[in-house]
């Protein structure tokens, strides 16, 4: 029994403007049914990556494949149009001397009772039925997002690329949005290429993330996995805040004010990184100002003083002054939790929610 292809794979792509890699070597294969996002700061390389899969710009190497069959490579070229891709951008791209009935209908072939249908049955699964008569400036931006998917989805696309779709929309939109767009194109089946620069949207929506960097792809996986096993200190700090103390390793132990923190396989001498996240430095009320005592979990606890504090809405950030250097260390507590700027108190940290990487010259 044969293995089913991927509904879009890319292999290799690469592209370069003024002799520099905007898109160097990235290789991506995704499922029908499967949303992908590549994820990365502004000017990694992934809009243009999108735009090669459409087919608005040319790749100087790598090929494209749907459904097992090559669309694309530096010699042989399907037309945009003929790839059975839909597209959704930031902007929405509606034509605004159409109706909305028309803006969805735009791509479709058949008849005008086949296209009338194809129309209807979209506009109500997006809750836009409604407005089918009317135009896009009579509409807010939450429902030209909508009448914006329905006319991707039209013409049943195997393959949806999506760039930035989600950002003009205010958060009391959003979430709403993604889910019900997340919703229909998995009913559809349809293979999703997300691109976005947001880790809270790439989490909420991806099977897959796919984290870029300087025009490649540095670390592919389920969310969890890129989330709780970071490639470096640049990947931890993308998804969150990080604190960061600097240590050398002796015996393959890292000293620290924390304690010694295990770092197998690094050489004698060599500085590292240890890095963990704000909500992984926890507050140890029970010795606060009684001085620091080793446990068997945590470590040492080191002595601080509270720098800031602030309520955040679901939890607390505090920022700490540390004893030991003068660096501040931050910490977020669950609920409200707003100490005097001054205040002395013992804080240890996760061990198990700690990351040690070489100091990157």
């Amino acid at each position: 029994m044969s293995l089913q292809p991927p509904r879009l794979e890319i292999r290799n792509l690469r592209r370069t403007y003024a002799g520099r890699a905007v898109v160097d070597d990235v290789s991506l294969a995704i499922q029908p049914g499967q949303v992908t996002c590549l994820l990365g700061p502004s000017g990694c390389g992934k809009s243009t990556t999108l735009r090669m899969i459409a087919g608005v710009e040319m790749q100087d190497s790598g090929t494209i494949h749907v459904d097992g069959k090559l669309i694309c490579d530096t010699i042989f070229r399907i037309p945009p149009e003929q790839r059975e891709i839909g597209l959704m951008f930031q902007d929405f791209a509606l034509f605004p001397h159409l109706s909305v009935a028309d803006n969805v209908a735009f791509g479709l072939k058949g008849s005008k009772p086949e296209k009338r249908a194809r129309v209807e049955e979209l506009l109500a699964r997006v809750d836009m039925l409604r407005f089918i008569d009317g135009f896009p400036h009579q509409l807010s931006g939450g429902e030209q997002q909508r009448v914006a998917l329905a006319r991707a989805l039209a013409p049943r696309p195997r393959i949806m690329l999506m760039d930035e779709p989600f950002s003009g929309l205010d958060n009391r939109l959003r979430d709403g949005i993604r889910d019900e767009t997340l919703s229909i194109l998995k009913e559809e089946d349809t293979a999703v290429l997300l691109v976005t620069h947001e880790p809270d949207e790439a989490m909420r929506m991806a099977d897959e993330i796919a984290l870029m960097r300087d025009g490649r792809i540095v670390q592919q996986g389920a969310p969890y996995n890129v989330y709780t096993r970071p490639l470096d200190r640049a990947s931890v700090a993308f998804f969150s805040d990080a604190n960061v103390l600097r240590a050398e390793v002796s015996g393959a132990l890292a000293l620290t004010p924390f304690g010694r923190f295990l770092a197998p396989g690094v050489p004698d001498g060599t500085s590292v990184d240890i890095v963990f996240r704000p909500q992984h430095l926890r507050i140890d009320f029970d010795r606060a100002g009684k001085g620091p005592a080793p446990t068997p979990t945590e470590g040492t606890a080191a002595r601080a003083v509270v720098d800031r504090a602030r309520f955040m809405g679901n939890e607390s950030l505090v920022e700490f002054c540390m004893d030991y250097d003068g660096s501040i260390l931050k910490a977020t507590v669950p609920s409200v939790f707003l100490p005097q700027k001054g205040a002395v108190m013992w804080l240890t940290i996760r061990r198990d929610r700690c990351f040690v990487f070489p100091v990157e010259e």
